[in-house]
């Protein structure tokens, strides 16, 4: 299945604010049933586990609401793991009150070098043309202290016949176009691998996790 690159009605708010808080709810459901809150639970304990640490701060771009690291830095909490969490979003509308948030740009982070011990990023590479992949995921290390740690879809025909199958669990018609959408210009492994090679990773682990995600490890 050949990637098709679609715009997603979600990044540039086209829709009511009732539309667009749906749809971020629908995108929590999504992350909270489908593998988007263990992939990145697993990797932040893979990072700590392997530098011996309980302790560890993360930015997450293109953050939203910041649900999944929520969801992670509560579960880390039973591990004995402190996690720290700075959020970032280009649209201010899709921040929530109260978290340590920031709007800013991915290809431009606002953050000096070094300023995080990880940058995480959700169900967000994808939205990124190849080059802009290789940019923001520099970008990304140049702020961190790490490792980036990406977690997104694979793209597969079966998974676009499960996530049209889908939809009528979710009430926004935001995420009635954007689901399919994200599904059909995602990237495979292979191509994320090929697209890391020419970054200034140290090294690249990528794991494949529960329906159709796959959490991927760019160690600085």
């Amino acid at each position: 299945m050949k990637r098709v690159a679609i715009p997603e009605l979600l990044d540039t708010d086209s829709g009511s604010p009732a539309e667009i808080a749906a749809s971020l709810s629908d995108l929590n459901r999504i992350n909270r049933w489908f593998g988007g809150i263990s992939t990145t639970t697993s990797m932040i304990r893979r990072v700590a586990q392997k530098l011996g640490v309980l302790s560890l701060s993360m930015l997450e771009v293109a953050a939203g609401s910041g649900y999944v690291p929520e969801r992670a830095r509560q579960k880390l909490v039973h591990d004995g793991i402190e996690l720290k969490v700075t959020l970032l979003d280009r649209a201010p509308s899709h921040l929530v009150n109260g978290n340590r948030a920031i709007a800013g740009d991915v290809l431009a982070l606002p953050f000096r070098d070094a300023s995080f011990d990880l940058v995480g990023s959700v169900i967000f590479l994808h939205h990124l043309s190849p080059e802009q992949v290789i940019q923001s995921v520099n970008e990304a290390l140049r702020v961190s202290r790490t490792a980036v740690l990406i977690n997104d879809v694979v793209r597969h025909p079966m998974h676009l016949a499960l996530v049209y199958a889908g939809l009528p669990l979710f009430r926004s018609r935001l995420t009635h176009h954007d689901a399919p959408a994200s599904v059909r210009q995602a990237y495979t492994t292979a191509e994320i691998r090929d697209l890391l090679k020419r970054t200034s990773a140290a090294r690249v682990e990528i794991h494949r996790h529960y329906l159709f995600r796959m959490g991927v490890m760019v160690w600085k």
